[in-house]
């Protein structure tokens, strides 16, 4: 079968698509390379041998997704195409419900136009909000504290509204949480653009030499050690749960909501830690005032992956770490430096 990969330039997108390329699907990609770069394609290319067949383009564009539609025979989409920074959307909150949701219209729009209905959206934990209690589980109350988590809370309720008016819609809401790390090859990684939205640039970045110190937001949480906890997942084992989903939704109609995580959860200060016992590299760091619409803990209770999807964490938090830094020090420009190479 043919996937529709939205947002599969980008880090969890272009990690998926190894996935599915080794799983012998076809794939094909549509990104406006925002926040990502087309260098990473050729880079599946390089670990797969295929190379991704290619629309740079934004999902808000009907007429696009429209010839890309009717040109290939796809029966499914994953859907990551979206802004996904809490400190951004809390600065620009209009620009991120235009973008995200009108995007998932769009999308949604032709997926009926042309009669596709299977969907695995990628969704964030950020949906929870503070949570009561910690592992969260999936019928816990959602109530997101920024405007990024909203759009995603908003799109799910959309998504569940469309199966409920027309039961054809199978769709795989993925509540996933934390992913760090990069493929083993070293050839892709987490390459953003600009502020990193997540912490793991960060503290490689410090390693690296190209930023003088982390900074830590809070130190004052009611958690072991006063920072932030979270449950981070390896960004493979991730790509993994969606490729597993896809082959849920081909036997299971109807929303379905999963968590993705490991079930563990380190602080900010364990991961600092973790990364210099795994590297060698000290990584110094400040602490900061905590940001607005940050929480204390959140880590996931993933029974229900693991019973429904058959799908599991597997890799450790020393591997997420060494992947990250392999990443980081044989890339220390990211993609960019192939970009200049190439006069991009």
């Amino acid at each position: 079968m043919t996937i529709l990969v939205t947002g599969g330039a980008g880090y969890i997108g272009s990690h998926t698509l190894v996935q599915l390329i080794n799983a012998d699907q076809e794939v094909v990609v549509i990104d406006n390379l925002s926040n990502s770069s087309v260098e990473s394609l050729h880079r599946v290319k390089l670990i797969t041998g295929v190379m991704p067949l290619f629309y740079n383009g934004d999902i808000q564009d009907q007429t696009l997704l429209d010839r890309i539609f009717s040109k290939h025979n796809i029966s499914a989409v994953i859907h990551f195409a979206g802004l996904k920074s809490v400190t951004d959307s809390i600065d620009s909150p209009l620009h991120y419900y235009r973008n995200n949701i009108s995007g998932t219209l769009a999308l949604c729009e032709t997926m009926a136009k042309h009669h596709i209905f299977n969907l695995v959206f990628s969704s964030t934990a950020n949906v929870y909000g503070l949570p009561d209690k910690v592992p969260v589980t999936e019928d816990m109350p959602t109530r997101a504290t920024n405007p990024y988590g909203r759009t995603k809370l908003m799109i799910e309720q959309m998504l569940t509204d469309l199966h409920t008016a027309d039961s054809r819609w199978s769709v795989a809401l993925l509540r996933y949480f934390n992913p760090v790390g990069a493929h083993e090859s070293g050839l892709i990684g987490e390459d953003p653009q600009g502020t990193p939205a997540n912490i793991m640039p960060f503290i490689s970045q410090v390693a690296i030499g190209q930023r003088a110190e982390l900074s830590v937001f809070g130190d004052d949480y009611d958690t072991p050690d006063g920072t932030g906890v979270r449950d981070y997942i390896h960004v493979v084992d991730l790509a993994d749960a969606h490729l597993k989903s896809l082959e849920y939704l081909n036997n299971n109609l109807g929303m379905h909501t999963f968590n993705i995580g490991t079930g563990s959860g380190y602080s900010v200060l364990e991961l600092v830690n973790a990364f210099t016992s795994t590297t060698g590299i000290p990584v110094p760091y400040a602490i900061k005032d905590r940001r607005p619409g940050d929480i204390g803990e959140s880590w996931a209770n993933a029974d229900l992956a693991n019973s429904q999807l058959g799908w599991a964490a597997t890799r450790s938090l020393s591997q997420m770490m060494a992947d990250s830094w392999r990443w980081q020090s044989l890339n220390p420009n990211g993609y960019a430096q192939d970009r200049l190479k190439q006069g991009q």
